[in-house]
Parts: structure tokens; sequence; C-alpha cells
């Protein structure tokens, strides 16, 4: 399990990133080229295998603990006091700065969209350590935190979720190439954080105390396959889309 998060404020400032729109617009749409050629039958499958493995894991349904994590399904709304989201897809990249993540040598990138909606009652930042960037981690990665997060629809970062109204981000990270080489999913942990309100020496509303709340594994699409933008290679005509 990755380790509890620091405590934060919610009004905390952030950086402005002044980098043009136009300059974030291509990979934006390969994304989303990309994400709407997930095969159908992909969803039913990998539902089958999460409960095959959730049973054998927990020794069978008869032996199951009384408290396991959940496993929730792609496109599927977690619900907890700071955030409702829900996971679509994940897309890896050679590179995507215009997420604010920079691949080094012997990376790429990892960019995962989810649906998000700030359910409290203030604004909430998306920056690093902050709501929805430490709402998800990496399975195989648990310590590593995301190094951006931008708007899905238009590339535009920072920004602030408002309360009340959903919104489609892309939450990436800086992975190394060999961890996700051939992978066809990602297993995502989901973080419920719990809010303080100071009175003493700090003054108000800090999210904090990170704990394991669920966990989803959605489809993993490599944007810089040979053919992969170009060539519908899913194409299943006996299964119904």
């Amino acid at each position: 399990m990755a380790e509890p998060q620091d405590e934060k404020r919610a009004d905390a400032p952030f950086p402005r990133d002044a980098a043009p729109a136009a300059t974030r617009v291509g990979r934006f749409d390969r994304l989303r080229k990309v994400g709407d050629r997930v095969p159908t039958r992909w969803f039913a499958a990998i539902g089958t295998g999460i409960f095959l493995a959730a049973t054998a894991g927990f020794g069978g349904l008869a032996d199951a603990s009384a408290d396991p994590i959940p496993q929730i399904e792609p496109n599927e709304k977690h619900t907890n006091s700071q955030l409702r989201l829900s996971v679509e897809r994940a897309v890896i990249f050679d590179e995507f700065p215009e997420t604010g993540v920079t691949a080094g040598p012997g990376e790429r990138v990892l960019a995962v969209v989810v649906e998000v909606e700030n359910v409290w009652t203030e604004t909430l930042p998306t920056t690093p350590g902050y709501s929805v960037s430490d709402a998800i981690r990496l399975d195989a990665l648990p310590d590593v935190a995301p190094g951006g997060v931008a708007r899905y629809d238009d590339g535009t970062r920072p920004m602030r979720l408002q309360p009340g109204i959903p919104v489609t981000v892309v939450i990436a990270w800086a992975v190394p190439a060999e961890t996700y080489a051939g992978a066809g999913e990602v297993e995502l942990r989901i973080f419920d954080e719990t809010a303080w309100t100071g009175q003493l020496v700090t003054a108000g509303t800090t999210w904090g105390d990170a704990r394991l709340a669920a966990t989803v594994v959605v489809p993993l699409r490599d944007a810089d396959a040979d053919n992969d933008t170009d060539t519908d290679t899913d194409t299943d005509p006996g299964v119904d889309e």
C-alpha cells in the first residue's frame, strides 16, 4: 500500500502555466483517437478476470474476508467526501509534455483518463499533492506520484475543480519504459482522504490521512506503436459494439 500523503491546504496556491494552448493539441487528439478504439469485448473480459482473481485471492467466495478492498470496473464511480471519480482508460506515450510531465532517459509517459467531480464545498487544486493527484496511484509503482493533471478536452493546466461540476482530466506519470512494455492493462489504486479543520496553529481545511479505498484495472493502449492510431486492429465483427 502507498504511504499516506502529508496533509494539504485546500486553498494552497499553485504556479501558472504559460504554455500556449496550440502546443497542447496534437497529443490530446491522439489520446482521444486511441481511446475511441478500445474494444467493447475488453470490458467484458476484464470484468470476468477481476471476479476470478478476487475469488482466488480471498480463497473462494465462502472464505472471503469481511473487509476486502473493492475492485471496481472501468467507468464505475467511486465517491468519498472530497471527490466522485471514475477511471476510464490509459494510454502510454513516448512523450507527453503537454500534461506537465517530461519523460527522462529510459522513461515513457503514462496518461490515465479520469472523470472527476468535486463533491466538497470549496474549489480544489489538481496540482501534484492535491485532490485528484493524491487520489490515484499506479499499483506497479505505488510510491510514484503523478507529475501532472490537465483537462482532457483542451489540455488546460493548472486547473481547479469547481464544486458540483464533473470534468474529464488526464493524469500523467513518467514511468520506466519496461514497466508497461507489452502490457494491455493497468491496475490503479484509489485513495480516500480525510478533511481536517485547523483551530490553533493552522487555519482552514486540509486533506490527509490517505487510505486505500478501491482498485481498478483499465485497458492500456500504446499511442506510439506502429499503425496504432491509423489502423483499427481490434475490429471484431462477431462482437456487438
